[in-house]
């Protein structure tokens, strides 16, 4: 690290913009300002930070940021709004929420959050706190990335995706990694991975690649690439059990002691059970893999021992794409590759995370806590939810994840909520729903059909967004409330699962008249007359939640080196000691063992959601009829130079990488497309224009618009920011999954 002159101070502080790395960041400080940013130079596995955190600098002082409270004084979506005094702007929102309340019902009202720039602190669950203390709610819950993967694992292990992830450093005891619909290179979740990655490259492992796309891992990492068609991935992975059934290269002990129904399993994939057996050749045409390539990662995972079959998020982002988590943890039960180091459980694992030993921080208190309309809303009719008990003492826990959540009409899938406001009573929800209110959420830009969803927008009676900048939600809203960065207030993470804990520390005063979100809060109840809503300051609440924490010795210490490393006792394997001793640690199943069929499932009598992992053919698939009018099947991958919407004005990132629609070469000249040219992109959802570029680093009849550039509409509609939410579809999965990987597009030269 470089000195910092006489004038200028280092702070440091913990990364915290939703990609889950929690980087630590050394910010550089002089009369007041950020001048530049360096990163972690301490021990190995470093806690670097990437481009976009470097670059952080140019976010916070973008000329673009909201500066103060605005109003809207055009149509919504017309971007025309006049400047306010918090004092005003609270007030407007206190009237709305109760008058919603008084006419319509508590319920009539809808938070919606995410995660980008937010702490443990400083999040959604402060306005949820108000929200809670006024009668209630209608909350939002699920989750864009990965609901799919959630129940997949929910169904096979009983336990959230999280608790399948071996420690990273298990990675470098494989024999074989496939990196499936896993790019982390990009996609670096948890932090500390391409440290990792550097050592299993320098360690000679062998690493395979499955996936439509060439990625930026497989140029780094992978001696095979094997381009597989999106939503077809459980067909091979169902394939590749099929080989090592019939060359006997399972497992079966493994099998017969740990796991239950599999033989309903085996029966599906000879075809016993529907007369098809699913064979490579079965296969090929589904996937556009070839029978040989199938047939050859089968015996090659079965035989190599241990074995890190990696099934990412991405391929369960599909239509029944959590068939895709359930067969891959069936393939590592069939090779005993759980509960070993050096393999993986499947079920979403991100990257062999790195858990800390205790129990971290607390779950804010700070949070709004049990919803009042819990108790009085009706169950919903598509649910049935089970309760079971994982253990002594450890009370009960929902059986499987249902549309994001539990069972009560209190809560809305994610992917359902502009369908909800835009049908209400009359489509079978429990509300007409009124007001909503947005905390560091680009609704428009990053959920499915952005013209939906500004449908729904504009026929609510009131919105509020809590926002850092002018974004397309936020053109939207009848009060937007400018928030603060978090180099401008104080918080804490805990590294998302990875070995440390990290202190934001404040660095800079406030943009302008931007607030924290625990700021706008006490206002907020202030206004609504909520006389207990906090009785501490923000350094009180982060200092009680660090005393808690056994790992971390003293608070302020901690608060001046911005990073507490915690050094584990020893690698962690997921699902060690239900392998090595199942009579006193049973998986916190039903049965207690590895469910490749599950009853719960089967209870639910859903055809489209089948008890053992199947492959389901998804809509707009390459045999749909729409395939004839939009013969192009749409991922929409996560980009390396932004979060989601996040950093998409940064200028130095923009320099990297220019936002294009990946097409390749063959895809391209058919219709006279070179690179470089400007498409249109249209389905029945919409249309928008963006910059070609022709590749063989994405295979044919696949295109690639990596999601979170900005929706930028011109006079007739056309989006012209390259905003891919234009053209996906909003309906779910069967198991609730955002489906932002299944869609059908035509692309055609300007």
């Amino acid at each position: 690290m470089n000195k910092p002159s006489d004038a200028e101070k280092v702070v440091m502080t913990a990364c915290q913009g939703h990609c889950l790395s929690a980087c630590l960041l050394k910010l550089h400080v002089k009369d007041g300002m950020v001048t530049r940013i360096e990163t972690d130079d301490g021990q190995e596995p470093q806690y670097r930070a990437c481009a976009k955190g470097r670059a952080f600098r140019q976010l916070v002082y973008d000329p673009d940021r909201l500066k103060f409270p605005l109003r809207r004084t055009g149509e919504r979506g017309e971007g025309k709004f006049e400047r306010i005094s918090w004092d005003e702007a609270l007030d407007v929102i206190a009237s709305r929420i109760k008058r919603v309340k008084e006419t319509y019902g508590a319920g009539a009202n809808i938070l919606l959050c995410s995660a980008g720039d937010l702490g443990w602190l400083h999040n959604g669950g402060l306005v949820e706190r108000v929200l809670v203390r006024t009668g209630g709610y209608t909350g939002v819950l699920g989750t864009v990335s990965c609901e799919g993967t959630w129940y997949a694992s929910m169904a096979t292990y009983g336990a959230t995706y999280s608790k399948s992830c071996n420690s990273r450093e298990s990675l470098l005891k494989s024999r074989l990694i496939i990196l499936w619909g896993w790019n982390p290179a990009v996609a670096r979740g948890h932090g500390g991975i391409t440290w990792y990655l550097k050592e299993i490259k320098k360690a000679g492992i062998r690493v395979i690649s499955v996936d439509p796309r060439y990625t930026e891992s497989a140029a780094l990492l992978a001696e095979k690439w094997i381009p597989i068609r999106p939503g077809t991935d459980s067909a091979m992975l169902i394939a590749m059990a099929y080989i090592i059934l019939v060359e006997k290269l399972e497992d079966r002990t493994f099998l017969d002691k740990y796991t239950l129904g599999f033989d309903k399993f085996e029966s599906y994939v000879l075809g016993k059970e529907d007369g098809v057996p699913k064979t490579p050749d079965w296969a090929e045409p589904i996937t556009g893999v070839s029978a040989e390539t199938i047939a050859d990662l089968a015996r090659e995972y079965a035989g190599t021992k241990p074995a890190a079959l990696m099934d990412g998020w991405a391929p369960a982002r599909t239509a029944y794409g959590e068939q895709f988590n359930r067969a891959a943890a069936t393939l590592a039960a069939m090779t005993g590759n759980i509960g070993v180091e050096g393999g993986s459980a499947g079920c979403g694992a991100l990257s062999g995370v790195q858990r800390v030993q205790g129990g971290g921080f607390v779950s804010s208190r700070m949070k709004g806590g049990d919803n009042p309309l819990d108790a009085t809303a009706p169950f919903r009719k598509d649910s049935i939810f089970y309760q079971r008990v994982q253990g002594p003492g450890k009370g009960f826990t929902p059986a499987i994840k249902w549309y994001g959540g539990g069972p009560s009409t209190s809560y809305l899938n994610r992917v359902r909520l502009a369908d909800a406001i835009i049908r209400g009573r009359s489509g079978g929800y429990p509300y007409d729903y009124k007001l909503l209110y947005m905390v560091n959420i680009n609704y428009v830009n990053q959920y499915a059909n952005t013209n939906r969803i500004i449908q729904a927008l504009k026929k609510l009676e009131f919105v509020v967004v809590q926002e850092q900048f002018m974004t397309a939600t936020a053109k939207y809203a009848d009060i937007v409330l400018p928030t603060n960065t978090f180099l401008e207030r104080n918080d804490l993470n805990a590294g998302n699962l990875a070995p440390f804990y990290g202190y934001m520390n404040k660095a800079v005063d406030a943009f302008e008249e931007s607030k924290s979100h625990f700021e706008i809060a006490i206002g907020l109840a202030e206004k609504l007359g909520i006389g207990d809503y906090s009785d501490k300051s923000e350094d009180e609440w982060l200092r009680e939640t660090v005393q808690e924490c056994q790992e971390i010795p003293d608070y302020d210490i901690f608060k001046q080196e911005g990073i507490c490393r915690i050094q584990p006792i020893k690698p962690v394997i997921a699902w060690e000691d239900q392998i090595k001793d199942p009579v006193n640690h049973p998986f916190p199943t039903p049965s207690g063992k590895i469910e490749i069929y599950s009853q719960d499932i089967a209870n639910r009598g859903n055809p489209m959601l089948p008890p053992i992992p199947k492959y389901v053919e998804t809509w707009e698939g390459r045999h749909d009829s729409l395939a004839k009018k939009y013969p192009l099947q749409l991922i929409t991958s996560h980009p390396k130079l932004r979060i989601h919407t996040q950093f998409y004005k940064v200028p130095w990132l923009k320099e990297l990488e220019a936002h294009a629609i990946l097409i390749n070469g063959a895809d391209a000249q058919v219709r006279g497309i070179n690179d470089g040219d400007m498409v249109r992109v249209f389905n029945d959802r919409g249309q928008l224009v963006i910059r070609a570029s022709v590749t063989e680093r994405i295979m044919p009849g696949v295109v690639d618009i990596p999601q979170g550039a900005w929706y930028n509409p011109d006079e007739n509609g056309i989006d012209r920011g390259g905003c891919a939410n234009v053209l996906t579809r909003d309906e779910p999965s069967p198991g609730g999954a955002f489906c932002g990987n299944t869609a059908l597009v035509q692309v055609k030269k300007k």
